[in-house]
């Protein structure tokens, strides 16, 4: 994108805001922001969020999200599973998370998926078993790849879950939606 994708502006306030203010209402217990290279800038615009969620650094450049994952573990305290959130996809709603969570509970041995009209979204939910294999050096993908029975795709009507900020293009069709919504 040749900016920094978490500052920028989509409504009234950043991308990272967007995320971690729907973390925060699902009341999830333990929130871990991992920052790579840009994090100065980034802690800067996160002002009274900070004491809300822990922060992690990833020093590594140019690595795999199961890179940061692996590093915001080290942090986290116990709990049956780990929802892998992504700063670019800031539109998932409060409820799609807090569903998540709750097919958790009933299921927790299942690393949960959420669909919008059949195509695969985020964030997803691992058992902690299952997610602390990133240690080991396996990637997410490897996971999940890995584990095909223990995969459960939820449906869910939540567009959010697939609309990410790859692009220049992608961004703009965000902060459209967003004026619309």
């Amino acid at each position: 994108m040749g900016r920094i994708k978490q500052l920028l502006p989509l409504g009234n306030k950043p991308v990272i805001s967007h995320c971690l203010d729907t973390l925060i209402a699902s009341e999830i217990n333990d929130i871990v922001v991992v920052l790579g290279p840009h994090r100065a800038e980034i802690l800067r615009f996160l002002g009274p969020l900070l004491n809300q969620v822990k922060i992690a650094y990833n020093d590594i450049p140019g690595s795999e999200m199961a890179e940061s994952v692996r590093i915001g573990l080290g942090i986290l305290n116990s709990s049956s599973g780990v929802l892998v959130c992504l700063s670019d996809h800031p539109m998932v709603s409060r409820e799609t998370i807090e569903t998540l969570i709750g097919v958790h509970g009933q299921d927790p041995d299942k690393i949960i998926i959420p669909l919008y009209r059949g195509a695969r979204g985020h964030p997803t939910l691992f058992p902690a078993r299952v997610i602390r294999e990133v240690v080991t050096g396996h990637t997410l993908r490897e996971i999940t790849s890995k584990h095909p029975e223990k995969i459960r795709y939820l449906e869910v009507q939540d567009e959010g879950v697939i609309l990410d900020l790859d692009t220049v293009e992608d961004y703009k069709k965000l902060s459209e939606k967003m004026v619309i919504d």
